[in-house]
């Protein structure tokens, strides 16, 4: 087995809630460290002086347990090794292979004194079932793929090795653990992205929605990693693909866009992508029509469309928006007038309004960068975010921050 690789943000999270009564669900797509945060949760209860009988954790896509399919045999079985004394912690990874598992999980909480952690790597696990059986009694721990503060400490560079050169690095290849293997080589890296990926379009989409097709959803997923930051609606995209004969449409131009609608709920229900809708900020209202769409991990996209120095303005703009996620912000759209804000960030008490932009330096772009923020007639903080080393970090109180300084802050 390999060395498991510590994100104490996350286990930070699992300790924080350790016996407080609710079942704790770390969510995320496959690969992204979900197992290795519960071997690692595992050793903190055992070194906390927890014995060995009342700990059970168990891998439920191992063949040892494949006769538990359904809540029954499972229930069954894991309460037959539950000891008489003391408190039990129930670890439980990819639990989404039982069938109706959530029944199982609220008898055990009603019938035995234990903590129960589980993973998932599809939102079916939160299914609107599991959500009614045991609404406000867990906690969502969502994990993502490495931040670029992780994947600093994840990866070993020469001391020559300057910082933007390993921020390179970090948009090429992006942030799934796994890669740490391979060190750097481009074509065992792919590989290894498209196993995943292949993974979860088989495993985690079309085993679960047997009318899904394929081949256009492969289409609907090129279409959104090509146009990663820009403002779509799903019928945009199936006017687009029906044209190109991709998707038939005929006569009801609305098959299309539902279609697309359909499936791009699809890649995100196995945290491919994240959909993200449009705020008016004057009106402080979500708006229904046009919103983006962000993937998960920019080695997806740049395995499935290669790297392009071209691209580069949206993909930090993805980078930015996972970095939001990460630190617990609500993110959306703002739309203020005719212009556009690239992110809404809400915390309960605090609220951020953020661009970004590849560079500041000339004129046009700085301006365009900057009037939406000017218009906005609140006086939370406002920021520009680029890749520019500038000595200038303020415009009229709008802060103007280098950008690889924000994500390691």
């Amino acid at each position: 087995m390999s060395e498991l690789i510590n994100r104490p943000e996350y286990l930070e999270q699992l300790i924080e809630n350790k016996d407080v009564d609710l079942v704790k669900i770390v969510t995320g797509i496959r690969r992204c460290g979900k197992s290795s945060l519960l071997d690692l949760f595992h050793e903190y209860l055992s070194d906390s002086g927890v014995k060995n009988e009342n700990i059970i954790h168990m891998n439920l896509e191992s063949l040892k347990y494949r006769n538990l399919t359904d809540y029954l045999s499972f229930y069954d079985y894991v309460s037959g090794k539950i000891p008489e004394d003391g408190k039990t912690y129930l670890i439980f990874d990819e639990l989404q292979n039982v069938r109706h598992w959530e029944k199982a999980i609220e008898s055990f909480r009603l019938d035995f004194d234990v903590d129960i952690y589980i993973t998932g790597s599809n939102a079916y696990l939160l299914s609107a079932e599991f959500s009614t059986l045991l609404s406000g009694r867990y906690v969502e721990i969502r994990m993502l793929p490495l931040s670029f503060k992780e994947f600093l400490t994840f990866y070993e560079f020469e001391p020559s090795v300057s910082i933007e050169e390993k921020f390179q690095q970090y948009l090429k290849f992006g942030g799934m653990p796994i890669l740490r293997e391979y060190k750097f080589n481009e074509a065992r890296s792919n590989q290894a992205l498209e196993g995943i990926y292949s993974t979860v379009v088989l495993r985690d989409i079309l085993q679960r929605n047997n009318q899904a097709d394929q081949e256009t959803l492969q289409k609907i997923m090129l279409f959104l990693c090509s146009n990663i930051g820009s403002v779509t609606s799903p019928n945009k995209i199936g006017n687009v693909l029906s044209s190109e004969g991709s998707i038939q449409s005929g006569r009801d131009k609305n098959i299309a866009g539902k279609t697309v609608e359909k499936y791009i709920s699809m890649l995100r229900n196995a945290f491919v992508f994240y959909s993200i809708g449009r705020y008016d900020v004057k009106g402080k209202q979500l708006l229904k029509t046009l919103g983006k769409n962000y993937i998960i991990d920019i080695g997806f996209r740049n395995m499935l469309l290669g790297y392009r120095d071209a691209d580069r303005g949206h993909i930090i703009e993805n980078i930015v928006f996972l970095e939001l996620l990460r630190r617990d912000y609500r993110v959306y759209i703002g739309k203020i007038g005719e212009t556009e804000i690239d992110f809404v960030a809400e915390k309960p008490n605090d609220k951020l309004y953020i661009q970004v932009t590849e560079s500041m330096q000339s004129p046009e772009t700085r301006e365009r960068e900057l009037r939406p923020l000017r218009m906005i007639p609140d006086n939370y903080e406002k920021i520009v975010l680029s890749m520019d080393r500038s000595y200038i970090n303020s415009y009229d109180g709008i802060k103007s921050l280098y950008l690889i300084d924000w994500l390691l802050a």
